[in-house]
C-alpha cells in the first residue's frame, strides 16, 4: 500500500509544476506585451511633444521675422524635409512654404545629462506656410479684409528619432498644424 501512495505523488507534483510553469509563462508573456505597448506608447508621446514643440519653435521665429515675413518667397520644400512630408497634411494645397527648421528636443530644452541624451532622441522639423484664402490659394500672405492681420500656417512634425535617424517607415510621426494669426500695429 505504501508503494502505491509515492506512485500517487509524483504524477500529481508532476502535474502541478507543468502547471505552474504554463500559468508563469504566460504572465510573463502578458507582462512583456505591457511594456512594449507602454513603450510604443511614451514613443508616441514623446514625438506628439517633439511636434507641439516644432510649433512653438516656429511661433517665436515668426515673433523674432515679422518684418520679413510678408515678402517671403514660396518654394517646394519636400526636397529641404527629412521626414515631416507636406502629404501628411490634407488640407495643405500644394508643397509650398517658405521657412522650415529641423531641431532636437535637446537643442530646445537645456538638461543636462541622461535627460539630455534621452531628449537627443526625439526630433522635430516644421515649415511654415501661408494659410489659405476662402479660395484654397495659399501662394501669398492672406490679409483678413478690413483689419491688420495677416494668418500664417505652421505645419510640424515629430518623430521618435533623432534629425539624422528619423525615417517615416521605421519610426513614429506625428504630424500637427496649427493657424497663427499675427496683428502688425
Amino acid at each position: 500500500m505504501k508503494s502505491n501512495k509515492k506512485a500517487f505523488a509524483l504524477p500529481v507534483a508532476l502535474l502541478l509544476l507543468v502547471v505552474m510553469t504554463l500559468m508563469g509563462a504566460t504572465l510573463v508573456s502578458i507582462s512583456a506585451g505591457d511594456i512594449r505597448a507602454n513603450n510604443d506608447k511614451d514613443q508616441s508621446q514623446q514625438a506628439f511633444y517633439a511636434a507641439e514643440s516644432g510649433i512653438t519653435h516656429a511661433k517665436k521665429w515668426i515673433k523674432t521675422n515679422t518684418n520679413n515675413l510678408t515678402g517671403s518667397s514660396q518654394k517646394d520644400l519636400n526636397n529641404d524635409l527629412k521626414f515631416c512630408k507636406t502629404s501628411f497634411f490634407p488640407n495643405l494645397n500644394g508643397t509650398n512654404g517658405f521657412h522650415y527648421d529641423k531641431k532636437s528636443l535637446n537643442e530646445v530644452i537645456p538638461t543636462s545629462g541622461d535627460e539630455q541624451k534621452r531628449l537627443s532622441n526625439f526630433s522635430f522639423e516644421y515649415f511654415i506656410g501661408y494659410s489659405p484664402n476662402q479660395n484654397g490659394n495659399n501662394s501669398s500672405a492672406q490679409k483678413k479684409p478690413g483689419t491688420n492681420k495677416t494668418y500664417y500656417t505652421i505645419f510640424s512634425c515629430g518623430c521618435d528619432g533623432s534629425k539624422s535617424t528619423c525615417r517615416s517607415q521605421s519610426n513614429k510621426i506625428v504630424a500637427l498644424e496649427a493657424v497663427v494669426t499675427l496683428s502688425i500695429q
